[in-house]
């Protein structure tokens, strides 16, 4: 899952990022309007975190930017105003969410699962592929009644297939999804990941095919 957090206090960044990257998502941070406008138009995120008063383009201006290209990636807006006529304005606007600072970071966390919950087929917190399931609550993968751990990167490419189930994903966007704008996205990487989730992958009902020139797709073997 991949997050863009535009926030121009730089502790306050720094340790949402922090949390936030303990929570396996991973952060781009923005520190102004304009440069959040900028990265908005040439990168994909599952969820943005937007803070109202930001240098050089408010918050508002953003947003609105934003859903003017026609872009329908969630947005909660971080603030530290809990005016009504304010959250009223924002959602208005296209905000799907609003939090009022200071906050509690599991409202947060479960705020933004729930924003991503709501773009997946059946909207539910658990999702089937065979035997494979992924709960979106805790993002966490088992096969049966046993649990799959799996490192950073092959969680994070394996979600973005289960959360895609069906669909074909293409390289490209596995490198959008999992690599942040201070990374250097890397296909062969990609190729190696998908090497090593079909080994812990080899005994479940659900396996990772390659649709040569295309990219991926996570279908149940049966389906095949």
């Amino acid at each position: 899952m991949k997050l863009l957090l535009i926030e121009d206090n730089p502790p306050l960044a720094h340790w949402l990022t922090k949390i936030l990257k303990e929570d396996k998502f991973t952060v781009d941070v923005a520190t102004d309007g304009e440069a959040a406008d900028r990265v908005l138009q040439s990168e994909n995120y599952d969820v943005v975190l937007l803070d109202l008063l930001l240098p050089k383009m408010n918050g508002k201006s953003v947003l609105r930017r934003l859903r003017e290209r026609h872009n329908n990636v969630p947005v909660m807006i971080l603030t530290a105003s809990g005016s009504i006529d304010e959250k009223v304005d924002c959602l208005g606007a296209g905000a799907d969410d609003y939090l009022v600072k200071p906050f509690e970071v599991r409202e947060l966390v479960a705020r933004i699962k729930a924003l991503i919950r709501r773009q997946t087929p059946g909207k539910t917190a658990e999702m089937h592929c065979g035997n494979l399931r992924y709960d979106s609550n805790t993002r966490q993968f088992s096969v049966g009644e046993q649990l799959l751990a799996l490192p950073g990167r092959e969680h994070d490419v394996l979600e973005i297939l289960m959360l895609k189930q069906g669909k074909t994903v293409s390289k490209t966007a596995l490198m959008d999804g999992i690599f942040g704008l201070d990374e250097e996205p890397s296909a062969d990487a990609i190729e190696i990941y998908i090497h090593r989730l079909r080994k812990k992958l080899e005994h479940c009902q659900a396996a990772i095919m390659t649709l040569r020139g295309l990219g991926y797709l996570l279908k149940k073997k049966d389906d095949q």
